[in-house]
């Protein structure tokens, strides 16, 4: 089917929908009209399963078969047919009750697949929401049709059963959508979309019958219900035109990100409770004591449990602030505020145990011709080859930063200054691209300070350039050691 057959199809479903409303009872065209979009629908999402790589097919075979029991289950209401005998739920209830798990699997599914590992605080967000609203759920629906007392046992375990349906699709689509990413990915966005009108439905349907029983047995109101219905699996099946829903695999970065929407949701879910609480002390006293408490444990619970995830997203999240900001980013080198504070303590250190101590200042030469010459990237390109390739030569002991721009600082400790000089010499031969550098050395006397020592290095490096380039100079000694 191409796509200009896909949009007649869904424009013909939209007319039959439309046309049910008003079809007379008799001579069987509104059972026509509420029965064939089912089944037309179904073999609709069989023909758009070759639209999806086969890699991909899961979840959509998860809702071709929910298509199925909706449609069994229609024909089963429109017929009239009580294939069950006695007091236990028909066969419609069943395959009705039969579509809420099949889908629900379809979305873990389609979740999987749109990223490769669990998104938690999507799942956390996603039952707060359902146990604030389970409670509404549970006092208005579940909690009364259990304690219905003019029908069988049987008969409220299945009329309660939908109901707790409807929170376990609400859960998995909340899921399915915080998982969708920011790139909002077509197929995901209109599941939803579809299990949200089919959720409508069904709390249509509790609406009314906790408004006035009269008004669930109106035939339009019926109608329009089904209609709902039809249209939301109508967007179901028109989702497989688009059934790339693989993503990049990320996730966590909704622990730390929380949108004004998802905190009004989790805010409101959250305020279920007190609210349940006063309008059943306000009207008929609280009759759902217990339930209140355990579904407020439950989202307590919930909540702490969504605040430690932020917590330590967090606290990862300034971790690596530190880091990168000890950190060069482009070579991954420390920097210089690095080396701003751990040299003078190293210094301190060092004294107390009489470690020889030299600085080196390295400089490549002629960068600014290398950058107008090849370009910015090719000289960013230098000086991340070139950091990766001085540090592999380097004794564990070395320590090698990024002073700025193209210059360096080198810190050796423990050797005799002939090794301190085969080292920077060792540097030099594996220096890329042909490229060269000139060095300042400084021996350190144990008593001046980190910045005097670095100077004296820096002035020694200038003495190099001025030398001709490429090649090392030693720093003269201190001026009040030369005096002595």
């Amino acid at each position: 089917m191409s796509r200009r057959g896909w949009w007649i199809y869904g424009t013909a479903i939209t007319i039959a929908a439309a046309a049910y409303l008003y079809a007379p009872e008799n001579g069987g065209w509104a059972r026509g009209l509420q029965l064939a979009p089912d089944f037309v629908m179904t073999g609709a999402m069989l023909v758009g399963l070759r639209f999806v790589p086969a890699r991909d097919r899961a979840p959509w075979f998860c809702f071709v078969l929910a298509l199925v029991a909706t449609a069994m289950a229609t024909l089963s209401t429109v017929v009239g047919l009580d294939w069950v005998p006695g007091d236990l739920p028909d066969v419609a209830d069943l395959l009705y009750l039969a579509f809420y798990p099949i889908v629900a699997a379809g979305l873990v599914l389609m979740v999987r697949q749109s990223q490769r590992r669990i998104d938690w605080a999507a799942v956390v967000d996603a039952f707060t929401v359902t146990a604030g609203i389970g409670l509404l759920a549970w006092s208005y629906a579940i909690a009364p049709s259990l304690r219905d007392d003019s029908t069988s046992m049987t008969s409220r375990l299945v009329a309660a059963a939908y109901p707790v349906a409807d929170l376990l699709l609400l859960a998995m689509t909340i899921v399915l959508v915080r998982s969708n990413g920011r790139e909002g990915r077509r197929a995901p966005t209109l599941v939803a979309i579809a299990i949200g009108g089919y959720l409508a439905g069904d709390c249509a349907w509790v609406l009314l019958r906790n408004l006035n029983d009269g008004w669930a047995d109106i035939a339009w109101v019926n109608r329009a219900i089904n209609v709902e219905y039809q249209l939301s699996l109508l967007v179901l099946t028109l989702a497989i035109l688009w059934p790339q829903v693989r993503g990049d695999g990320g996730g966590a970065g909704s622990v730390s990100h929380l949108s004004r929407p998802q905190l009004a949701g989790l805010t409101l879910a959250m305020l279920m409770s007190p609210a349940l609480l006063i309008t059943q002390e306000l009207t008929d006293g609280i009759v759902d004591g217990l339930a209140i408490g355990i579904g407020s444990a439950i989202m307590f619970l919930l909540v702490m449990v969504r605040f430690t995830q932020l917590l330590r997203q967090s606290e990862r999240q300034a971790q690596l602030v530190r880091e990168l900001s000890r950190r060069d980013e482009l070579t991954g080198l420390p920097n210089r505020r690095v080396w701003g504070e751990e040299f003078p303590a190293f210094l301190r250190r060092a004294a107390a145990d009489r470690v020889p101590v030299a600085v080196c200042m390295i400089d490549l030469d002629h960068f600014k011709a290398f950058n107008d010459t090849y370009g910015h990237p090719a000289g960013d390109r230098l000086l991340q080859t070139a950091a990766r390739a001085w540090e592999q030569e380097l004794r564990a002991y070395d320590l090698l930063a990024r002073y700025g721009g193209e210059e360096f600082i080198l810190l050796l400790t423990g050797s005799a200054i002939e090794d301190a000089m085969g080292v920077v010499d060792r540097l030099r031969d594996v220096t890329p691209l042909d490229q060269t550098f000139s060095a300042g050395m400084a021996v350190w006397d144990y008593e001046e300070t980190s910045d005097d020592l670095v100077a004296r290095a820096d002035v020694a490096l200038y003495a190099a350039k001025a030398g001709g380039r490429n090649r090392t100079c030693l720093a003269e000694e201190p001026l009040r050691t030369a005096q002595n």
